[in-house]
């Protein structure tokens, strides 16, 4: 195990079923809901959820990159949302739900791009996810975080953030982990 994390932010819809399947994974720390892509200080959900912010709602990843790398990351975020629905994944519709993947450095805006254009292939319809650099993040409402877990019974995880879980548990088992990382 390394000493030095890394650290990853990706959009894909509604953060509570991004940071529920992130969260199994082997060599993932933390994964904290938020903000970022847009041009409003310190927004609100409530702003946010307006689409006037231009904020989308990302996770950000803390990662050991000995345990999983980037691009391994990058695979199951892929493999949990719909990359060519533009603004929207399932019934969360707005740019706050585009997909989304805010890089921190060089390589990873290399590895993303190279990724999304590999993934291209494999759909019918165009790959809208965008690739910028990560400007800010700004960390959602407590109440965001750790939805999943708090509220399993809760009628939208249980449609949406469960079988995304499921499916990563399922199609990554050699990445995943029974007990899910914790959040800052």
């Amino acid at each position: 195990m390394s000493d030095q994390l890394e650290t990853a932010t990706l959009g894909g819809g509604c953060f509570w079923c991004t940071e529920a399947a992130m969260k199994v994974l082997d060599g993932v720390r933390a994964v904290t809901s938020g903000y970022a892509g847009g041009d409003a200080e310190d927004p609100t959900y409530r702003q946010v959820c307006s689409g006037s912010t231009g904020h989308a709602e990302v996770v950000q990843v803390e990662f050991d990159p000995d345990v999983i790398g980037y691009d391994q990351l990058l695979e199951v975020f892929f493999a949990t949302h719909d990359p060519t629905q533009l603004n929207r994944q399932g019934p969360d519709v707005g740019t706050q739900y585009r997909s989304i993947v805010l890089y921190h450095d060089d390589a990873q805006r290399r590895r993303a791009e190279a990724y999304v254009e590999a993934l291209d292939s494999e759909y019918d319809d165009e790959v809208v996810t965008e690739i910028e650099p990560l400007e800010r993040f700004w960390p959602a409402e407590d109440y965001h975080q750790d939805y999943f877990e708090k509220n399993p019974q809760d009628a939208y995880c249980r449609m949406h953030a469960g079988p995304k879980v499921e499916k990563v548990r399922e199609k990554f088992a050699e990445l995943t982990r029974s007990e899910p990382a914790t959040s800052d």
